[in-house]
């Protein structure tokens, strides 16, 4: 009977598995903004993003990326009759058309135009088969049954119109009321700025203030994504603490309750118990201070961007642009205690302005940074000691200094090195220095390989806003308008690049990410939404059995033509898959937990059908276990 459960479990656990190497979007519909009527459907622009609702089944279908559609963040949309087909317009000018059957064709040649001139689109009017654009740099003519641009008219042009019939939406006022009682799914918000995992649940905040960079007054918000659906904390809190609730941007769960969580932007620190407000701080009730301590500012400008829990419970908190404090603990039962340190006061008596992105390393240090333009740095507190380091001279292995903009983040690989990402790319401090007070910030040499002998510095000048280990020690660097790239754990090779046109990422600028260490999806939090792919890495399992290992799709049917993966394993286990007739066809080691086969042999070929063995061991040699991989052709 157990043996049948597990089956069951596993048949279950492989049905809702994704495919290794895909990508899903979690986009917001849930503020219209554009109804178009279309036949028997309703096309509806909302939160930016699209979808299609049928007035006679009632149906919803949504659109993205994934889906098809070439971008993302929809400022303009309009049907033409007769043409059959509704015109999307994106904020980077990019253009699809899309019929009532969801076929989408896409017209890029003005998006991908080299121009200094404004290429934005500000409005549309439909005539006959035409859609005429109002752009900055002129007017573009769209032939909507060719789907091509069909003239372009500058206003020196003879032949630039003089008047042109306004496009009027007037299926708003008849279908707004149907369209409010509608459910398409996706979050509240499309803006993500960090967020926290835990028990399999994404917890995210919205963003987003930092001194002299945005001040964007986003409604402050944390949105739970659990696999299945979406949550919002407590909401409109400025009615119940009398203070503004906008642009939250650090979280942190505390490792002693998972219902109490920790929240902090720019107007102070709140505590959430089971998403809904535990208590307020700010400087009315906290040794928490006001920016500047300006009376004009007012309370509402109470600057929390970073927040941790440590392993008793208590919350470590930065308070950026404050006099007075810098650097504050609010212990397990509730007590303020001020840890402020002198080397995080400027010159004027405040503290630094963009302290942020804490973490606690396996040896218990508490690791920050400083974003802002001044006095950029990275800080390294020992908790046991009250002792704090500040790193501000970048100089490398080769005795170069770096001239550092900004310092953005810092993480901890596998090995035990610290890395920090700075508007100059990647270093790291080796384990053996880490804790030190003058240290050597390594950029990683990847050898060029062409006989030169000749290397570069890894990801040397991009602009890094993250950086996130998965479980085969590999890091996922999150750039600030260059996408993400993964590189190996021994940092030597680069194994994915994805931009937004190379893939179905959704923006270059990607403000965090976030891992499901046991599924290995990789959540990309950009300033255009959120989206994920499955990764082929997980947390490594402690040993391997036969009621852990195993593999999926399985059985592999003939339309089947991605990966095979085999979850359950130890780190940098050994694998071979053997034929039915004993014969070595693949073998490789794990990513962390996971290994992933092509279905095809060495040599490349399609295997032929049968029941292949699946045969692993651990990194020292030692005996793991077996399963099986119905291949049929």
């Amino acid at each position: 009977m157990r043996r049948v459960a597990i089956i069951a479990l596993l048949t279950l656990q492989c049905a809702m598995m994704a495919q290794v190497g895909t990508w899903k979007t979690y986009m917001s519909y849930a503020e219209p903004q554009q109804i178009v009527k279309a036949g028997n459907v309703l096309f509806v622009r909302a939160s930016n993003d699209l979808y299609q609702y049928n007035l006679t089944d009632h149906s919803i279908t949504t659109y993205d990326k994934v889906t098809g559609l070439s971008d993302t963040y929809i400022t303009h949309i309009a049907w033409n009759q007769e043409a059959g087909r509704l015109i999307i317009i994106y904020q980077n000018s990019n253009i699809d058309l899309i019929d009532t059957s969801g076929n989408i064709t896409n017209i890029s040649s003005l998006y991908r135009k080299a121009t200094t001139e404004d290429k934005t689109i500000d409005s549309l009017t439909v005539d006959g088969q035409y859609v005429y654009l109002y752009a900055r740099l002129g007017i573009i003519k769209i032939d909507m049954k060719r789907a091509e641009i069909k003239d372009t008219y500058t206003k020196n042009h003879p032949d630039y119109p003089t008047s042109l019939p306004v496009y009027v939406n007037n299926d708003w006022a008849e279908y707004i009321d149907i369209v409010k009682t509608l459910q398409p799914g996706g979050p509240k918000y499309n803006y993500f700025q960090e967020s926290v995992f835990k028990e399999n649940k994404l917890y995210a905040t919205g963003g987003y203030f930092l001194s002299g960079t945005a001040e964007f007054d986003r409604p402050g918000t944390v949105q739970v994504w659990d696999g299945n659906e979406w949550t919002v904390f407590q909401e409109q809190l400025n009615s119940i603490t009398g203070y503004k609730y906008v642009d939250n941007n650090c979280i942190d769960i505390d490792p002693t309750d998972n219902g109490h969580i920790a929240v902090g932007g720019r107007c102070g620190l709140y505590e959430f118990k089971d998403g809904q407000l535990l208590k307020y701080h700010n400087q009315q009730n906290s040794p928490i201070h006001g920016a500047y301590d300006n009376q004009e500012l007012g309370n509402d400008y109470n600057l929390i961007n970073g927040v941790k829990f440590d392993n008793n419970g208590n919350l470590w908190v930065l308070n950026s642009q404050a006099k007075g404090s810098n650097l504050l603990k609010l212990t397990k039962d509730g007590q303020w205690e001020n840890m402020s340190q002198n080397l995080l006061i400027k010159d004027d008596g405040t503290s630094l302005s963009g302290l942020k992105q804490m973490f606690i390393d396996s040896r218990g240090l508490l690791w920050f940074v400083n974003s802002h333009w001044i006095t950029p740095a990275l800080f390294c507190y020992n908790i046991e000691n009250n002792k704090l380091i500040r790193y501000i001279n970048f100089t490398n292995q080769d005795g170069t200094q770096n001239s550092i903009g900004s310092v953005n983040c810092v993480c901890e690989d596998t090995d035990g090195n610290i890395w920090t990402g700075t508007n100059q790319g990647p270093f790291m401090i080796q384990k053996s220095e880490v804790g030190q007070e003058t240290v050597t910030f390594q950029q990683i040499k990847v050898p060029r390989n062409d006989g030169s002998n000749y290397a570069d510095y890894l990801l040397s000048g991009v602009n890094i806003n993250y950086i996130a280990v998965d479980g085969g020690g590999r890091k996922w660097f999150a750039t600030n308008g260059a996408g993400t790239f993964l590189i190996s754990a021994d940092n030597l090779t680069q194994l994915q690049y994805f931009t937004a046109d190379n893939s179905k990422l959704l923006s270059n600028t990607i403000m965090s990410i976030a891992i499901n260490q046991k599924t290995g999806e990789v959540f990309f939090l950009t300033d255009k939404g959120l989206c994920s792919y499955i990764s082929d890495a997980t947390t490594s399992a402690s040993e391997m059995t036969k009621d852990n290992v195993y593999a999926y799709p399985n059985p592999v049917t003939p339309d089947y033509t991605g990966l095979i993966t085999i979850v359950g394993l130890t780190l940098n286990a050994d694998v071979k898959i053997v034929s039915p007739s004993g014969k070595l066809v693949a073998e490789g080691r794990s990513n962390g937990g996971l290994f992933t086969w092509d279905g095809c042999d060495h040599n490349g070929n399609r295997v032929a059908s049968g029941v292949y063995m699946v045969v692993t061991a651990t990194s020292d040699g030692k005996k793991g276990t077996v399963c099986k991989i119905a291949i049929v052709n």
